[in-house]
């Protein structure tokens, strides 16, 4: 094979497991392509969660075909798991491989490509991998599924997405900021049933990685010289409720003064090991569920200098009404309590939040009281995104569909307090100091030179001079433009 390339769409999880699958790709001996243009095969990693990114996805297909006719096109990821059938229909697909396969995806491309028909693979039963499965994974490449009556020149490899047990984990890195802030999935799947959300169903049940496989990894990272590393995942704030209960205390972690976890671990107490058994200067938790910032993850946040001051409390809805129709489980009362913690605990913490406008029913009067909650909480940061019907989901038939123009409008407005929020919040670090992290960045204005860098709580910094990446340094904040702070090094 002359080489692999793989494209992500979507969100962090979703860029874990392309980070995994190049993984596979090179164990097998395997070279990373530079562009989809110069690869053999290509594997889309793909998203479903709206139709704008079930519309990406075809349109890179087209692109990949036209750009490089000769390439075989593997798509997986969460479109592949929902759609196989219409996937496999598109010209020039080769593959499609769902969530449920994989875990195993470059050893099914690797045995079709010399090139065997990924069809003789399923009914030869891949001998070399045709024993009983191994402990805590999903099934072996010999019960792989092909669906046979939707083939033509295609295969399809897609089963009982909840049945699968398996969990991709390799650290992901943005390629802006490569080698400066790697992001690692601990958590996948998702037990909740918003009635919007199509996730569930494509990435299956919520299963956590153990917390000794973490720990490794993370001292890996810092022994490779990195000093941040975000930890994600569909619903973070689930890990570790379906791990077996043991005792979850390491080695190391007394000594440290640290307390060993309860059996049954929560993300708190990981949180707590990577800090007791890890020398990780800086801790980025990313997106938690409301219900999951416990007063002791707070605590813990605030107290501790080598967690990054920054949390992601997605609330959807400010009313009562909405987040009952979505099945969200906290009422608007329960969530403003949360933000309001979290503020008193870390005056200088970014908090941001998903907002969906839009959702089937949505009144005037119900997205007011969305309006009404944005303008009163402190936030610093907003995800605005208009609804879209899922196939399948309880929303999608749900009476009284928005029309896109009015849901659109108040997109526009909940943006534009987004905007005003985010100004405010930059302005009142000027004069002040601020940590930030240099990233691989540097670039040029009309005052010099600068390099980028990102701090603790979140903003973008334009650091004067150029300076080397991955480096935590102490900068004091001189002014704002151009959605950036810009600062020089503290003497």
């Amino acid at each position: 094979m002359a080489g692999f390339f793989v494209e992500n769409f979507g969100c962090r999880a979703t860029q874990a497991d392309g980070a995994a699958l190049e993984r596979q790709f090179e164990e097998l001996g395997l070279e990373r392509a530079s562009t989809a243009a110069h690869a053999s095969v290509v594997v889309l990693n793909t998203c479903t969660v709206t139709t704008g990114a079930d519309q990406d996805a075809r349109a890179a297909i087209r692109r990949v075909r036209r750009q490089n006719p000769d390439a075989r096109i593997v798509v997986t990821g969460c479109y592949a798991q929902r759609a196989p059938e219409e996937i496999a229909a598109l010209p020039g697909v080769s593959l499609v491989i769902g969530n449920s396969h994989k875990h195993q995806l470059a050893e099914i491309v690797e045995t079709g490509s010399g090139w065997r028909s990924a069809s003789s693979v399923a009914k030869d039963g891949f001998s070399r991998k045709a024993s009983a499965p191994a402990v805590g994974r999903f099934v072996p490449v010999a019960n792989l599924t092909e669906i046979p009556e939707l083939r033509t020149e295609n295969s399809i490899f897609v089963s009982d997405i909840f049945a699968h047990t398996d969990l991709l984990a390799a650290p992901v890195f943005d390629a802006a900021n490569e080698r400066t802030r790697p992001n690692l999935k601990v958590q996948d799947g998702c037990d909740n049933r918003c009635s919007f959300c199509v996730i569930p169903y494509v990435r299956g049940q919520s299963r956590s990685l153990p917390m000794e496989r973490i720990v490794a990894e993370v001292n890996a990272l810092v022994a490779s010289g990195y000093r941040e590393v975000v930890i994600s995942g569909i619903n973070l704030g689930r890990w570790g409720r379906d791990l077996a209960d043991s005792t979850t205390a390491h080695v190391g972690t007394a000594a440290l003064g640290c307390p060993g976890e309860p059996s049954s671990p929560v993300l708190v107490d990981l949180v707590r090991a990577m800090l007791c058994e890890t020398p990780l200067e800086k801790l980025r938790i990313s997106s938690v569920e409301p219900m999951d910032w416990s007063d002791e993850l707070i605590d813990l946040m605030a107290s501790s200098p080598r967690i990054a001051k920054h949390a992601h409390v997605p609330m959807q809805s400010g009313s009562d009404a909405v987040l009952r129709r979505m099945h969200r489980k906290y009422r608007p009362w329960h969530y403003r309590e949360k933000i309001e913690k979290i503020r008193a605990a870390m005056p200088s913490a970014a908090i941001g939040a998903d907002v969906m406008v839009g959702f089937p029913g949505e009144t005037e009067p119900e997205f007011e009281a969305t309006r009404r909650m944005v303008e009163d909480l402190p936030f610093t940061y907003l995800h605005v995104f208009t609804y879209s019907a899922r196939p399948g989901t309880p929303a999608a038939e749900m009476p009284n569909q928005v029309p896109v123009q009015v849901a659109r409008e108040r997109n526009r407005i909940l943006r534009e307090i987004a905007v005003d929020k985010k100004l405010a919040f930059m302005r009142s670090f000027i004069g002040n100091t601020i940590e930030a992290i240099t990233l691989n960045v540097v670039g040029k204005d009309d005052d010099g030179e600068f390099t980028k860098a990102l701090t603790h709580n979140y903003l973008k910094l334009r650091l004067r001079g150029r300076h080397e990446s991955n480096q935590w340094k102490t900068v004091i904040v001189q002014d704002v433009h151009g959605g950036s702070l810009h600062g020089v090094r503290a003497v």
